[in-house]
């Protein structure tokens, strides 16, 4: 009953997700996900998992996969955090260390779990807008006193900053506190994981989801100072200290070592993305520079709407979201060769010029 609901829990507005439907021979491309199988060497490593690993606890620490991901990021141990996908880490610095700030500051269009979480954690959420062409203005945000958040690339848009611009705005001011949200790594953009080591104002944090094609795994992790890691490992612990299952644990350590295998694959996304970005300029559509998985559009003959709905008749499904200004731009997950050759068929029964 909703008279036992909080004063916080009436007044959120939890996150909508993407569609997840089960319907035969969907081409699906809204949310993400990587196009291609995860690697074959993590696959391996789940085959063999045993009775007693699920008959006892995991490993609180994780600390296989911690020293994985520490040894490809050239970092201590000490600076890694994991948890149960980069929404629960990104969860754990809203409630752990960005909510000791007096406010925190966005891009206006952004990953839209951002407002929910300050919501959910008291903190005022301020929003810079966009320049016209989607890029951040990086001069605006470095003279601000608040923390920052930023995805990059930046979802819904796809645009990236470079690591000199994220050095200048953690460079600015040393006092607050710069989170780069990096769920989309992977696909071209500079990391600002280099930043790190002279750096005790920076988190990045990282999702296996989408570079690493283990979205239904959930494992995310966390890049910074040993003290910020700190400050995680305590929120974690006092919420839940078991949050990487046996399984988990296992099968990304063994992803996050397989090196060949996110530079190759990252390049097949890499070439279906430019292919799939000229054929739509091809057709017309005003395509938004990605770095990330996604690619985000626009026609300027055909409504959004319309667009979306006429691929979802034909058993094509991608995302849009009904607010200015970006109501009518489609965000395309790159697939396959063959997912985006039946998109750009699709699309081109509309928009043929």
């Amino acid at each position: 009953m909703s008279e036992f609901w909080s004063s916080v829990v009436h007044d959120l507005k939890p996150y909508t997700p993407g569609e997840q439907p089960q319907v035969p021979g969907l081409i699906k491309l809204n949310t993400n996900e990587h196009c291609l199988p995860p690697s074959a060497e993590a696959m391996a490593i789940l085959r063999t998992v045993s009775p007693d690993k699920l008959r006892r606890y995991p490993d609180p620490d994780s600390t296989a996969l911690r020293s994985a991901i520490a040894r490809v990021e050239n970092l201590s141990v000490s600076q890694v955090f994991v948890g149960n996908g980069s929404d629960e880490v990104l969860a754990h610095i809203f409630q752990g260390l960005l909510a000791s700030s007096e406010s925190l500051v966005t891009p206006d269009i952004t990953y839209s779990f951002y407002p929910v979480w300050a919501a959910l954690y008291g903190l005022e959420l301020k929003t810079e807008a966009l320049q016209a062409d989607f890029s951040i203005n990086v001069e605006q945000l470095s003279f601000l006193k608040d923390a920052i958040l930023l995805a990059n690339p930046n979802a819904p848009t796809g645009r990236a900053l470079g690591l000199t611009d994220i050095k200048r705005l953690v460079d600015s001011n040393p006092k607050r506190l710069v989170v780069v949200d990096e769920a989309y790594y992977g696909f071209g953009a500079e990391s600002a994981a280099a930043l790190i080591p002279e750096a005790e104002n920076l988190i990045v944090t990282r999702s296996l989801s989408k570079s690493h094609a283990l979205a239904g795994l959930r494992v995310g992790y966390a890049l910074g100072a040993s003290e910020l890691v700190e400050g995680l490992t305590r929120v974690k612990d006092s919420f839940n200290s078991y949050p990487l299952d046996a399984n988990a644990q296992l099968v990304a350590a063994a992803a996050i070592e397989d090196a060949q295998w996110l530079i190759s694959s990252s390049a097949v996304v890499v070439k279906n993305r430019e292919m799939l970005s000229q054929a739509l300029r091809d057709l017309g559509f005003e395509v938004c520079p990605s770095l990330a998985n996604f690619i985000f559009v626009k026609h300027p003959d055909h409504p959004g709407h319309a667009l979306f709905e006429h691929l979802r008749e034909n058993n094509i499904l991608v995302r849009r979201w009904d607010k200015a200004p970006i109501a009518e731009f489609l965000r395309i997950t790159v697939g396959t060769e063959e997912e985006c050759a039946a998109l750009i068929h699709c699309l081109g029964e509309k928009c043929q010029p």
